[in-house]
């Protein structure tokens, strides 16, 4: 068990937390969430004991071991891939290079002698002797392969660290997990096995991720984290999310009677606890539901851009776009080969590959950008293209401009100031924040003010690669509200299980052998076997 007591965190005039009171429990998974900068990193590390809080205390069961996903995919590099692993475990991999210190000497002395037995009993207590073979079969599970399991771990390319230091979370079965936005960089086989993996797990884990698919998946509850507070709800991240709209929905309706209210809540989550006996963890989150207080569910405080792409300049005529024998090759590498497709009016298309280069390449020969290719494209005359690229400096580089003058240069009709700051508004920018300079935004704040850009050029056809990056669930949530309801046509890559899946109607993948076309849902296609035997023959053909 862990208790936080009067937890409190302050920056100067900044806090982070207040008061904070919580307690988890063995056999739960704990989705961290709250809008960015809300200090949901920051808690872990408080759990952690890598920052000190200003007031409170946390308390841990005595004996109970913890582990942590580390951040620094530098702090391993001199070590083997299979070493770094294993000192996950810190009690054992300490038991383990004392033992092995005390073979190497060459005048081995009776104390050693003695020394040796402890260690080779306390070696074994811990599972020593499979430690090595569990290390590997994790490297394994998240997309390691054998050859680099013995390599110096600076050998190996970011996202492969990446899975290494998920690795070293994992090993050992640790009593308490911390997971810091464990699903960046895997794919989607490597997600489907970790989902799996914490859906199973009988210790206490906690995690941040802006995965909403992932967190409906493994969370058994939601810590909300809003207005320096933390509270603990029962059951998963879209049930917080649609009770939360619930109860605000009701707040609002104040002619309604009270019983009413209770039986539509009582309603609500008799649905979901229906829907949650289709998980992963059907038995623990239904009993979790089933035991949820009607006074637990409250309006959240959030606040959801409003991103909306429907205002079209004019409707696009049947000739959206052609492709035919499209090929790119990067610094020798063949990122895709061969690609002809035929885009439809009012396609939503998820675009595949298991290289991002191949994606972000395929986005920047579309919109001009890239002009060294193989092959050939067409645009419909009536298509008025926009798009969000996965990678946005050059829209913000060297204009030291305000957020209104800055997006003034997109609008092609109205230009006055007031209806540029409704477009901001509707961003979240707002009041003597419009007049922040452009130059010294955020991440998620360059995001949004791209999405405000996109939606004054009233575009029948949209292109989006990773649009969720540097975003909270916030606007994700948005987001993907935004793209379902689009009319027009539309090609977009995002690691988003959630958005991917409720958007997409078609999906086509970018191989190095040509390409996969199918007409079906996302969920469809990765769980289809005869799908999967053609991506192979295709890679493999490469």
């Amino acid at each position: 068990m862990i208790t936080v007591s009067n937890l409190s965190l302050r920056y100067g005039k900044r806090t982070l937390f207040e008061e904070v009171n919580l307690k988890f429990t063995q056999g739960n998974c704990y989705g961290i969430i709250g809008a960015n900068g809300a200090g949901k990193s920051t808690f872990l590390k408080i759990l952690s004991g890598e920052i000190d809080p200003s007031t409170g205390s946390v308390a841990f069961t005595p004996g109970e071991r913890m582990a942590v996903l580390k951040q620094n995919h530098y702090e391993f590099d001199e070590f083997p891939v299979i070493e770094t692993v294993m000192m996950g475990h810190t009690e054992l991999y300490k038991v383990m290079k004392e033992k092995d210190a005390i073979y190497l000497k060459e005048d081995f002395t009776d104390a050693d002698g003695e020394r040796a037995g402890e260690l080779e009993n306390l070696f074994a207590e811990m599972d020593g002797w499979n430690a090595e073979s569990n290390a590997a079969t994790l490297l394994s599970n998240l997309g390691i392969k054998e050859a680099l399991h013995y390599k110096q771990l600076n050998e190996l390319d970011g996202n492969e660290k990446v899975r290494v230091l998920l690795a070293q979370a994992l090993f050992g079965k640790p009593d308490i997990l911390l997971l810091d936005e464990p699903t960046n960089d895997l794919d989607i086989h490597t997600i489907s096995w970790l989902e799996d993996f914490l859906a199973g797990y009988e210790a206490i884990v906690l995690v941040v991720s802006h995965d909403r698919h992932f967190l409906d998946a493994v969370c058994t509850h939601v810590v909300d984290i809003d207005f320096a507070k933390m509270t603990i709800y029962s059951g998963n991240y879209t049930f917080w999310y649609q009770s939360s709209q619930l109860a605000l929905k009701q707040r609002a309706d104040q002619n309604k009677k009270l019983e009413d209210k209770v039986k539509e809540l009582q309603e609500f989550i008799s649905r979901f606890s229906a829907n949650a006996s289709k998980s992963k963890q059907a038995t623990s989150r239904k009993k979790a539901l089933d035991k949820i207080n009607l006074e637990e569910i409250k309006p959240s405080n959030r606040k959801y851009p409003a991103i909306m792409f429907n205002q079209q300049s004019r409707e696009a005529g049947d000739q959206i776009l052609q492709i035919e024998g499209l090929g790119k090759t990067l610094n020798g590498e063949v990122l895709f080969e061969d690609i002809n497709l035929h885009v439809n009016k009012g396609d939503n298309i998820a675009v595949l590959s298991n290289n991002s280069l191949a994606t972000a390449a395929f986005y920047d020969i579309l919109t001009g950008r890239d002009t060294d290719y193989r092959g050939s494209f067409k645009w419909g005359v009536t298509v008025n293209l926009a798009d969000i690229p996965n990678d946005n400096s050059e829209y913000f580089k060297g204009k030291d401009l305000n957020l209104i003058d800055w997006l003034r240069e997109y609008s092609q009709g109205e230009k006055d100031d007031q209806f540029i700051r409704g477009f901001l508004g509707r961003m979240l920018f707002s009041g003597e924040e419009v007049l922040k300079k452009s130059t010294v935004l955020s991440g998620g704040e360059k995001m949004r003010c791209m999405f405000s850009r996109m939606m004054l050029q009233q575009a029948n056809v949209l292109l989006f690669d990773e649009p969720t990056n540097h975003l909270d669930l916030e606007s994700i949530t948005a987001l993907n509200n935004g793209m379902k309801d689009f009319k027009g046509t539309m090609l977009f890559t995002s690691r988003d299980h959630e958005l991917t899946s409720t958007v997409a109607t078609r999906i086509i993948e970018l191989t190095p052998g040509g390409i996969v076309d199918k007409l079906m849902t996302y969920d469809e296609y990765i769980d289809s076997d005869v799908v999967q035997k053609q991506r192979e023959s295709l890679y493999a053909n490469a």
